[in-house]
């Protein structure tokens, strides 16, 4: 099986056992790989589990009753801001760090309890990190096939230069780490990674470091090998759009808690509270009051279920669920919508960035608008307002 060791220089890496040959083994993922096209080789997934974990650094707390399965296979994303405790988690997952209270299980087996942490080299888990963690005095074959040091050498290095192939290095294979750009490194460490076939791979906000239009090209040949290897991942990242790209699951954390979890449209679609909705797309928010079902607004009035007559609510819209339509264009349409005139304007490529002003607002509207404007800065314009863009939350939740 394939297991986590830290190195003397304290950069961790994986070892392989002779107890568990089966996972040493290649095999095809679905029949004979093309030649020009190889696949990552199979892992045998691992559950991982945790059960009322709890964590501190000395008197603070980072983590507080967490409850979380990710299934043999899944990619789950840890989200959250900075200090919420989700980078803990993974270092518990690994048996760097040890629980305060609780249970974490691979496989069914208690790998981390108050009493007893097992040794991140005896658990099956691979690392992957922000700063790649690459050794600069090794070749890019020799980083891949540090973690196969169990295996003769000739062994090893087919391994390794058959990982290099799938993330397309095998070229640079004699190469140093400096002489890579910082997506070629990062695939580098991805190969290292998955090489000794570990049950569940841990990923600490691995492309983090690469910038944005990199960033996307790396994390879908990321996702495409992950899939192929069949691994269990839990990753940790800050990024909500990368963690809806890549994720089965997200797992949206908030001062050491679990806040919701579930597939990226329902935390996007139905969040389970105002500071949720915040983190996945910019809002505008206006106070409302119900009134029969609905709550009222200078926009007009939106369906407010659940909350009680008379109540205020904070009413939140996205910013690309607002449209503009030139007043002189509108035609029945101004009926359906609300007046405003357009006092800024920024083209960001894709979209327009239109800010509005609307009677009865103390601040200005933000739209999002896809595709060129028609409105100039000081046009009268139409509001309107898509429903399924706007949720309402209580007003003490803000």
């Amino acid at each position: 099986m394939a297991a986590i060791r830290c190195s003397p220089t304290g950069i961790a890496s994986t070892r392989m056992t002779t107890h568990t040959p089966s996972n040493l083994t290649r095999a095809p993922v679905s029949g004979k790989a093309a030649p020009h096209s190889p696949r990552a080789a199979a892992t045998i997934a691992a559950e991982l589990v945790f059960e009322d974990v709890h964590h501190a650094y000395g008197a603070r707390v980072s983590l507080s009753g967490i409850d979380l399965r990710v299934a043999p296979g899944e990619v789950v994303c840890i989200l959250g801001p900075s200090g919420c405790g989700k980078s803990t988690l993974l270092r518990l997952a690994a048996g760097l760090e040890p629980v305060r209270k609780g249970v974490i299980r691979l496989d069914g087996l208690e790998v981390s309890t108050p009493e007893n942490t097992v040794a991140p080299e005896r658990r099956g888990v691979g690392m992957m990190f922000q700063d790649f963690a690459l050794f600069p005095h090794l070749s890019i074959l020799a980083n891949v096939a540090f973690g196969l040091r169990g295996l003769p050498k000739q062994e090893a290095a087919r391994e390794a230069m058959a990982a290099l192939a799938r993330v397309g290095l095998e070229d640079y294979a004699e190469s140093f780490p400096h002489a890579l750009s910082g997506g070629e490194q990062q695939r580098v460490a991805l190969a290292r990674a998955i090489v000794p076939r570990p049950g569940v791979l841990l990923m600490d906000e691995p492309f983090s470091g690469l910038d944005k239009r990199l960033r996307d090209s790396v994390r879908q040949d990321t996702m495409q090998v992950l899939r192929e290897a069949r691994a269990t991942s839990l990753m940790v990242t800050h990024d909500p759009e990368e963690a809806m790209s890549m994720a089965d699951r997200i797992v949206l954390m908030r001062a050491g808690r679990i806040i919701q979890a579930g597939p990226a449209d329902q935390l996007y679609r139905t969040p389970a509270d105002i500071e949720t909705a915040r983190f996945f797309c910019l809002l505008n928010e206006m106070d409302g009051t119900v009134h029969g079902g609905f709550a009222v607004t200078p926009l007009g009035g939106f369906p407010a279920s659940g909350h009680a007559d008379g109540s205020t609510v904070t009413v939140c819209i996205r910013q690309q669920g607002v449209s503009v339509v030139p007043a002189g264009e509108a035609g029945d349409e101004m009926s359906e919508g609300c007046n405003g005139r357009v006092v800024a304007r920024r083209f960001l490529g894709e979209v327009d960035m239109v800010e509005l002003a609307v009677d009865g607002l103390d601040r200005h509207l933000s739209a999002r608008v896809h595709g060129p404007c028609a409105a100039a800065v000081g046009t009268d314009v139409c509001v309107r307002i898509d429903p399924d863009d706007v949720m309402i939350f209580p007003q003490t939740a803000s």
